[in-house]
């Protein structure tokens, strides 16, 4: 959240609520002057958390200062005053911790001007230490989607342990994401900077569709454009006009990058994705910054990774610090209608051959207007029609109920889909019981994961590889493997398989992010989160 206002403002309405102690010197008693309590200013109850904290941590020293001597600014001071000056590189705003009126100060040599100093840098390291931990705003604040709570930092906390810390550069790097997914989105930023500090890259005309092997003058600015990020590395073999193999491959490389359809031709989407500034590059870097920041650094030993902007799931192993993908697969994820939400939980079981209970928001709204036109509909898709919720519903026969007189308001039947090849679910789904009715599950439709987009479900998320998928959820429990799996779903039989182990299962959205190869991924704000995070981090630009 943005910082208190300068201390140089404050000092003009806040006084001392109590009488100041016989200090040691001048600048004790200047700080101690601007110690105090406000009388009228409008200031959140964050920021008077962080000025009573500051009082308490001061009087606590009798007013010594942390970061000033009597003569101006010392070492540790100047190597905070760094890192708030800097606080760009890490996304951050320096705004935020007062940059300006450090940097300001840092050739302050009276008491009254060193007071201002300490303060603000005092007050600048709580925030940047909390911004660095756990992100700058409250992820449910501001999406309501987002179900994840970074937890902050003890703000007097900080200034005890800068006090005890002989190295100012370890202490506030210790406040950063410990893991390589952060430094490498930090450190592209940084490039795509320097890339529009460049002037940026040019734009590709439009026009039609550029396929490979024809002639067109706008290759020139295409193999130009994919120059500056590095898919193109020198100049055109021949006709520089001539869409040649090497071109192909790095319009494919940029396609990869970017969600697209993997097929060397420049076509609408592409185009779009290649003429997107490189200033909302940035941004996007910027906002998922942010998105790590709200990370734990360990997921665990063994966890499934769902990023739902980019239609993919992976299986991951850590150890020693090392992060290996055992597993991927496309998934299909919730339209813009019927978003996934963000949130954490953990797989505690499979289901083989499942049922699937219709919710009625379905029932009511897609499936009676089928059933009204074809009584029929249920049973030749498998499902039973039961004459209510309990545990003593009994099925109906569909063709014995006047549909004429059902209507979405009084829709009161529970509709359930029968274990089989129609089944919405699959063969089988993998279960993390939660709030939102989300889980993981296969699914019929197979042919929706050969699109690059895949938002088509209701909210849960289907595996185009599940029963791969499978053994490794499983990984080897009681002999579970692959062909068991497959035995089971032959059989035809529901089955339950309860996990030894739960496995942690976490749900994100990144529309950035930097693989280890060091290849820059961005991907299209399906839900509009990048959109909605903006206008909280970004709106004063």
């Amino acid at each position: 959240m943005p910082r208190l206002p300068s201390l140089l403002f404050l000092c003009a309405v806040f006084a001392l609520v109590l009488p100041l102690p016989a200090l040691a010197g001048p600048l004790e008693t200047a700080i101690a002057e601007r110690m105090g309590a406000p009388l009228g200013a409008e200031v959140t109850e964050e920021e008077s958390a962080d000025i009573a904290a500051l009082a308490a941590f001061y009087g606590a020293r009798d007013y010594q200062p942390l970061w000033v001597s009597e003569t101006g600014v010392t070492a540790r001071g100047v190597t905070l005053a760094e890192h708030l000056l800097d606080a760009g590189s890490e996304g951050l705003d320096p705004n935020d911790y007062a940059a300006r009126e450090i940097d300001a100060l840092l050739d302050a040599d009276t008491p009254g001007a060193l007071a201002d100093l300490e303060t603000e840098l005092s007050l600048g390291l709580m925030q940047f230490a909390s911004d660095l931990a756990s992100g700058r705003v409250e992820p449910a604040l501001f999406d309501p989607e987002t179900f994840v709570y970074p937890q902050d930092v003890e703000r007097g906390q900080v200034l005890t342990g800068a006090a005890g810390s002989a190295d100012i550069d370890a202490f506030i790097e210790s406040f950063k994401p410990s893991s390589d997914r952060y430094d490498r989105t930090r450190l592209a930023l940084e490039d795509y900077r320097r890339l529009a500090a460049g002037g940026g890259w040019p734009n590709v005309p439009e026009g039609e569709t550029l396929k490979p092997s024809t002639t067109d003058p706008r290759v020139q600015a295409l193999r130009s454009r994919l120059a500056v990020t590095g898919e193109v590395s020198g100049p055109a073999a021949g006709d520089p006009t001539f869409f040649d193999a090497d071109l192909e491959s790095a319009v494919r490389a940029f396609q990869a990058r970017h969600g697209l359809e993997v097929d060397g031709k420049v076509g609408r989407e592409s185009l779009a994705a290649l003429n997107v500034p490189v200033e909302r590059r940035i941004d996007q870097l910027i906002l998922n910054l942010e998105r790590r920041r709200w990370m734990p650094d360990d997921f665990g030993d063994r966890f499934v990774f769902v990023n739902l902007a980019d239609f993919h799931l992976k299986v991951v192993v850590a150890s020693g610090g090392e992060e290996d993908t055992i597993f991927d697969s496309r998934v299909v994820v919730g339209t813009p209608y019927f978003r996934t939400p963000v949130f954490s939980d953990e797989i505690t079981y499979i289901e083989i051959n499942p049922y699937w209970t219709v919710p009625p928001s379905i029932a009511r709204n897609e499936l009676l207007p089928k059933i009204k036109k074809d009584p029929g509909y249920l049973a030749k898709n498998e499902y039973l029609l039961f004459d209510g919720w309990g545990e003593s519903a009994k099925t109906l026969d569909p063709q014995n109920i006047d549909w004429t007189r059902v209507r979405a308001d009084n829709f009161g039947y529970k509709i359930r889909q029968e274990p089989g090849d129609r089944n919405a679910l699959g063969r089988i789904k993998f279960m993390f019981p939660n709030q939102f009715n989300v889980y993981l599950h296969d699914t019929p439709s197979k042919s929706l994961f050969g699109r690059a987009s895949r938002a088509f479900s209701h909210g849960c998320v289907r595996v185009h590889e599940p029963i791969t998928f499978a053994e490794f959820v499983l990984n080897g429990h009681e002999g579970w493997d692959e062909a068991k799996v497959r035995e089971v779903i032959d059989s035809g039989k529901r089955t339950v398989v309860p996990l030894q182990t739960p496995l942690p299962v976490h749900l994100t959205y990144l529309t950035a992010w930097v693989n280890k190869d060091g290849s820059v991924h961005f991907r299209e704000d399906i839900y509009g989160r990048d959109a909605l995070l903006a206008k909280v981090l970004l709106a004063d630009r």
